[in-house]
C-alpha cells in the first residue's frame, strides 16, 4: 500500500538518496543533507504548530510503500511566499504605441520583474522515484496536497500557485539564461538556480535588472522558450491544469519556466471532495471503489487510494487491511475524493 505522510527525520538517509536520483532541476530537492534535515524539521514545526493563517510554513511530505517502508516521492506546501524572503517573476506585460506620422502600431511585449505572487501558497517539490511511476502513485502525490489544503484552509492563501520548470537543451543550457541572465549574474546557471531553490533570493533583487526587457531584443530562441516547460515537466503541469491550474502570463526569472495558478475553492479536488463517516470496517470485496482520500488529522495526515464503498454518499464501509495501516476505526471522518 502507498501512503503520503508527513516526512519525519527518520526519513533522512533515504530523502538525500532520492534528491541525488533527481534531476539537477528540480532546486527545492537538493541533495544536501543539512537542507533536507532543516526541511524536515521546518515541517514537523508547521504540522505541530497552532495557527489560524498562512505564514511561511512549508509541509513537506513524503510517499512511503508501506510493504518495506521506502521513501518513494516528496510532495511540499508552502504557505505563504515571499512573506520573509521575496519571491520574484518576470511577468509579461504588453505595450502598444501608435504613431500617427507614420501611420503605424507597434505592439511589444516586456518582461517585468514583480512579486506578485507575495503571501500566495505555492505547491511544489514534486518527485516519483522512477520505480513507482505506475498505479496513480503521481496523483497521489500531486493532490494528497490538495487534500490537505482541503481540510486545513484556514492555513492557506486564497491563491495557489506554483513555478515549472523551464525548457532547456539536451546539454542542460537554458536559452533565456544565456541571453538574459547570464549577463547580471557571475555564476553559472545550475548555481543560480541552486541558491534561488533553497530560498536565498536577496542577489535577484540585488543584481537583476530594475528596467522592463523588451522580449522582441532578446534571441529568438530566448523568445521561444519564455513560458515553455521542461519536457520533463509535462506531466506535472498536465496534473496541474486538471485541478484548474492556468497559465498567469509570469515566468521564472531565469529559465523562463511558467507560472499557474488557481483559487483555493476552485482546485478540482477540493470542489470534487466530501467529508464522510467510517461506519464499518469490512473484508474487501469486489464491489468495492478505489477513491483517493485522507485523515482529518493534521499532525497525523495521512492520504491513499482506498477501497471503499459509498453509503448514501455520507458514510463509507472501509477495507480492513488499508483500515488497519492507517489507524482508522468505525466512527472515523475521512474526506474522499468522488471522481
Amino acid at each position: 500500500m502507498m501512503r503520503v505522510r508527513p516526512a519525519r527525520m527518520s526519513d533522512l538517509d533515504r530523502l538525500v538518496d532520492l534528491a541525488s536520483s533527481a534531476s539537477k532541476g528540480l532546486t527545492t530537492l537538493p541533495a544536501n543533507r543539512d537542507v533536507l534535515e532543516a526541511r524536515i524539521t521546518e515541517s514537523i514545526e508547521a504540522f505541530g504548530a497552532d495557527i489560524d493563517g498562512p505564514g511561511g510554513e512549508s509541509y513537506f511530505m513524503v510517499l512511503e510503500d508501506t510493504t518495506n517502508g521506502k521513501v518513494a516521492g516528496t510532495c511540499a506546501i508552502y504557505a505563504g511566499v515571499g512573506l520573509s524572503k521575496a519571491f520574484y517573476n518576470y511577468k509579461i506585460l504588453k505595450l502598444t504605441q501608435y504613431s500617427h506620422e507614420l501611420n503605424v502600431t507597434v505592439t511589444s511585449r516586456l518582461l517585468t520583474l514583480v512579486n506578485d505572487y507575495q503571501g500566495a501558497t505555492e505547491v511544489g517539490t514534486l518527485y516519483l522515484d522512477p520505480d513507482y511511476r505506475k498505479d496513480g502513485n503521481g496523483q497521489l502525490l500531486a493532490r494528497s496536497r490538495y487534500l490537505l489544503m482541503g481540510c486545513f484552509k484556514e492555513r492557506f492563501s486564497e491563491m495557489v500557485m506554483a513555478e515549472m520548470r523551464g525548457w532547456q537543451d539536451e546539454n542542460g543550457k537554458s536559452p533565456l539564461w544565456e541571453a538574459l541572465g547570464s549577463h547580471f549574474f557571475n555564476i553559472p546557471f545550475p548555481d543560480a538556480d541552486y541558491i534561488s531553490g533553497i530560498g536565498n533570493n536577496q542577489f535577484i533583487a540585488d543584481l537583476m535588472p530594475k528596467y522592463p526587457i523588451y522580449i522582441e531584443m532578446l534571441p529568438k530562441a530566448a523568445q521561444d522558450v519564455i513560458g515553455k516547460t521542461h519536457d520533463e515537466t509535462r506531466p506535472a503541469l498536465n496534473l496541474l491544469k486538471k485541478e484548474g491550474f492556468r497559465f498567469s502570463n509570469a515566468v521564472d526569472i531565469f529559465d523562463g519556466g511558467p507560472c499557474v495558478d488557481v483559487r483555493l475553492d476552485d482546485i478540482r479536488t477540493i470542489r470534487h471532495s466530501k467529508i464522510a463517516t467510517i461506519r464499518k470496517i469490512v473484508d474487501r470485496s469486489p464491489s468495492m471503489e478505489r477513491h483517493l482520500a485522507c485523515t482529518l488529522e493534521l499532525r497525523g495526515y495521512q492520504a491513499s487510494w482506498l477501497y471503499m464503498t459509498i453509503v448514501n454518499g455520507t458514510h463509507v464501509d472501509l477495507d480492513r487491511d488499508q483500515a488497519e495501516i492507517l489507524g482508522l476505526r468505525a466512527g472515523d471522518q475521512i474526506r474522499f475524493v468522488t471522481d
